[in-house]
């Protein structure tokens, strides 16, 4: 057996700048996370990422983010096997940092150099994470609400939002009471102090879901005075329930028997253990990464970065090596699962 390939990662989708180094396909398939190193861009209170400001801060701290995680897993640049990078969906700016760091690692020490799609990484590193082996996937992040299945090598969209993301949801919600984003760590501390559930639109098309009319409603019941908390508990009641019964009804659709819920809204306790409940209903196994690995690093990219290498994969040419703002995931070839 060949030994254990070394792949950094370089996440810059959004508000975080990770680096990560991995180890893997090991003994059983095993992938080890040697380190992982992140830095946040923390907007003012209220307001939503600013794509320039972030990839500014991005770049002021991508070079001490990448010593500091090649010294963590005791890894020269020179040893590295591999390199990848989110190459998208996200923003453009705060996407081009993170391909510029990969390029110059590639570049530097003659490295294949891999360009990943984000949300594959969730999937990756969650199934790495868990154990997970033909789930139905939640993805539910800042980016992505979708229900998913490999099919064809393709992960197959079984239902989806028909207009803003969960995570969405949580941080818009968020900003009108004041948070910065990311807020649905503050929100579900606030819901968790609330017994009391307001009545709110809920919206579930088949498999699909809509947001829109619960954050407005949402909003308008968290004016009232001394009414955010319960406001909160109740957004959260009503659009996890409505994700949940979704996932049921793909779980019976597709057949599989597991589902994993990856994504930064994958840190939701609440969320869990609804998901958790419909999977007991219907007898299937719950798998949830976990919180520490839940939100956007590096290590998800140098996950899918592993895989692809050591499933024979070329890397892309320097100069190829693309940003591409919006892809969907569902048109992202994934052959190393088979």
């Amino acid at each position: 057996m060949s030994r254990p390939l070394l792949c950094l990662g370089v996440e810059s989708t959004a508000h975080t700048f990770s680096c990560a180094v991995l180890e893997g396909p090991g003994r059983g398939g095993r992938i080890r996370v040697l380190s992982d190193v992140r830095r946040a861009y923390r907007p003012p209170d209220g307001a939503g990422i600013h794509p320039r400001e972030a990839a500014r801060h991005h770049a002021a701290r991508s070079g001490e983010v990448l010593s500091e995680c090649l010294s963590a897993a005791g890894v020269p640049a020179p040893g590295l096997d591999a390199v990848a990078y989110s190459a998208g969906p996200g923003l453009g700016p705060c996407l081009r940092v993170g391909a510029v760091v990969a390029r110059a690692v590639s570049s530097m020490h003659s490295v294949p150099v891999y360009p990943v799609n984000h949300a594959v990484g969730h999937i990756d590193l969650g199934m790495a994470l868990t154990g997970a082996r033909d789930p139905l996937v939640l993805l539910v992040s800042g980016g992505h609400t979708m229900l998913l299945a490999l099919v064809g090598g393709r992960w197959r969209v079984f239902g989806e939002t028909l207009d803003i993301t969960l995570g969405q949801l949580l941080d818009q919600f968020g900003r009108s009471l004041g948070f910065a984003s990311p807020c649905g760590g503050r929100i579900e501390e606030m819901a968790s102090r609330s017994s009391r559930c307001i009545p709110l639109p809920y919206s579930v098309r088949g498999n699909d879901v809509s947001f829109s009319g619960l954050l407005s409603a949402a909003k308008a019941a968290a004016a009232a005075p001394g009414a955010a908390d319960d406001a909160c508990r109740s957004l959260q009641e009503t659009a996890f329930a409505m994700v949940a019964e979704a996932s049921e009804r793909a779980l019976s659709f597709t057949g599989r028997g597991e589902l994993l819920v990856a994504g930064g809204v994958a840190a939701n306790a609440r969320l869990s253990g609804m998901l958790r409940s419909a999977c007991r209903r219907h007898r299937r196994a719950f798998l949830a990464v976990p919180p520490e690995y839940s939100g956007d690093c590096g290590s998800q990219i140098a996950c899918t970065g592993i895989l692809e290498a050591s499933a024979g994969k070329a890397g892309a040419e320097v100069r190829d090596a693309f940003v591409r703002q919006s892809w969907r995931l569902d048109g992202v070839d994934v052959g190393y699962r088979g």
